[in-house]
């Protein structure tokens, strides 16, 4: 069984975090220790960003990280190998989280199949067409044994929000906002009521809330309303601030979580 399945099957209610970081920021290298310390300190699953030029989500902190990624030298080619090298150490799910472009470049199929050999269990493309993901890019992944993670925003309708619920698997990405990337101190009463409204609907399956989450306020809101939290701006910084040492980045979120 694809592993983001096999983890929430296990872990029913449980409070999940997931963690993003832009592979081959702050150093060309770091990918794999990033990974395993984060596996070792207990996060449930990783976002490994694709670095990208054009990154339209992303805020400044991540589109910084990507520049520098890309400067480094960072690939998909490269990433691949990297997260090859160590599948045989890494038992959490790892998702890929990058631009349609990259990907069509490597080729859908053959980056599909290169994903699966790394041990990666899903991917989340945001700027993938739902109708592209249907006809072209779903049946590729499925064969690999993929999934494929799709968001959904405030503005999304109840209609789309069930027929993405109906035809995907592993999570749904919940954005907490129509904005970019980036920290917040606090979710005002519109999300709350967001999340409240998309926790009534009772989908098939698990939520994942992302986008804005730094402190002990908005990681609550996120895991009262939902199977858990993403963090991904607040984590690149305090891993750009400690030049790559996950141990010591790790410390300084745990505590920017407790306030």
């Amino acid at each position: 069984m694809n592993k983001i399945n096999t983890l929430f099957a296990q872990r029913g209610d449980s409070k999940f975090l997931s963690l993003y970081f832009c592979a081959g920021s702050p150093t060309l290298d770091g990918t794999a220790d990033v990974i395993k310390t984060m596996q070792r300190r207990g996060i449930d699953f990783i976002e490994v960003g694709i670095p990208f030029s054009d990154p339209l989500a992303d805020g400044p902190v991540i589109q910084t990280a990507a520049t520098k990624a890309l400067k480094n030298g960072m690939t998909v080619s490269l990433l691949l190998q990297q997260l090859k090298a160590i599948k045989d150490e890494v038992t959490i799910p790892l998702i890929l989280m990058g631009y349609l472009n990259p990907i069509l470049h490597y080729g859908i199929e053959r980056f599909c199949q290169d994903a699966a050999v790394a041990g990666v269990s899903g991917l989340i493309i945001p700027d993938l067409p739902f109708d592209d993901y249907l006809t072209q890019v779903k049946p590729v992944a499925d064969r690999f044994d993929l999934r494929i993670i799709m968001l959904i925003t405030p503005e999304t309708s109840e209609e789309r929000i069930r027929f993405i619920d109906q035809h995907t698997d592993g999570f749904i990405y919940m954005v907490s906002s129509a904005a970019i990337t980036g920290a917040q101190k606090s979710f005002d009463e519109q999300k709350q009521e967001y999340f409240r409204r998309i926790d009534q609907m009772q989908l098939r399956n698990p939520r994942m809330i992302g986008f804005g989450i730094s402190n002990a306020q908005t990681l609550k809101a996120a895991q009262d309303n939902a199977a858990g939290a993403i963090i991904g701006s607040k984590f690149v910084t305090l891993l750009d601030e400690a030049d790559g040492d996950c141990d010591e980045a790790l410390n300084r979120l745990f505590e920017a979580l407790s306030k």
